[in-house]
């Protein structure tokens, strides 16, 4: 069975660069998130700021009326892991809001989350932001071409594993990504290496950590969308979205294209 027939899209090097346009509308939204992000601000002033940013750079935003969702943007706030709806909420010192943000630059689709801390939170809420992001780094590292899906998974979850005591969500994973922003094949966080679709050139993917100090359990709020932790325990959410060329690994939701932390992880940039 070929990818086409497992309904994995395999793009061409110009599609990749439709993707990375649309990656760097994401990247250079968060930044703009990041630096608006404090005390008093709302989730829904987040979400104007933010579909502002994203039309006009000449954008789409693709959360925006997602099966009804309601936001240009996910905002997450504490227990809340995925999926938090915007809205009047107002940031306090010490929370944490995760950010999850999409657009479409003619017909291509790019995806990325970042967890920030509102003010001074504990240690053990700075540990889980900086395991999170980690671990969604070690993930894309392990990536290379004719290696599986799980490779990614595998490091994913060794590394969240051998930093602490931590739960991994399982019924919430990355995804391939394109002309749709959720395609196949499914990306685990979690699960042995070698298994899955192979990672070969023109294939996509969204990376996205979801990890709580506490259960791996979650239940859905009324809203049918924003997704808990069942013991009210903290949570952090990092994604981005890259792809694989004969030179090795490139972000297309991060500015520099990863390569900064790439190199730092040992492994080789394959950005243009």
């Amino acid at each position: 069975m070929g990818f086409r027939d497992r309904g994995i899209e395999i793009k061409t090097s110009q599609q990749i660069d439709g993707m990375r346009r649309a990656g760097l509308v994401v990247g250079r939204t968060l930044e703009l998130l990041r630096s608006s992000v404090r005390v008093g601000i709302t989730t829904g002033e987040l979400d104007a700021i933010a579909e502002d940013a994203i039309r006009s750079a000449g954008a789409t935003p693709s959360f925006l009326g997602y099966h009804g969702f309601s936001g240009s943007i996910c905002a997450s706030v504490n227990d809340e892991v995925v999926h938090g709806i915007p809205g009047g909420r107002a940031l306090s010192e010490g929370d944490v809001i995760s950010l999850d943000c999409g657009a479409i630059v003619d017909g291509w689709h790019g995806d990325a989350a970042i967890t920030l801390a509102v003010g001074e939170v504990p240690a053990d809420v700075t540990e889980l932001m900086r395991v999170t992001e980690e671990s969604m780094w070690r993930g894309i590292a392990a990536a290379r071409l004719g290696g599986h899906v799980t490779d990614i998974s595998h490091a994913i979850e060794q590394y969240v594993r051998g930093a602490g005591r931590f739960g991994i969500l399982e019924d919430y994973v990355g995804h391939g990504i394109g002309s749709q922003m959720h395609q196949p094949p499914n990306v685990p966080n979690y699960g042995r290496a070698g298994r899955g679709p192979r990672l070969v050139e023109g294939l996509a993917l969204a990376v996205e950590p979801m990890i709580t100090l506490g259960t791996h359990d979650t239940e859905v709020l009324e809203d049918d969308w924003t997704v808990v932790t069942t013991d009210g325990s903290w949570a952090a959410h990092f994604e981005n979205t890259f792809t694989l060329t004969p030179r090795g690994a490139w972000v297309l939701t991060a500015l520099d294209g990863g390569e900064e932390k790439l190199a730092e992880l040992g492994v080789p940039f394959g950005g243009r």
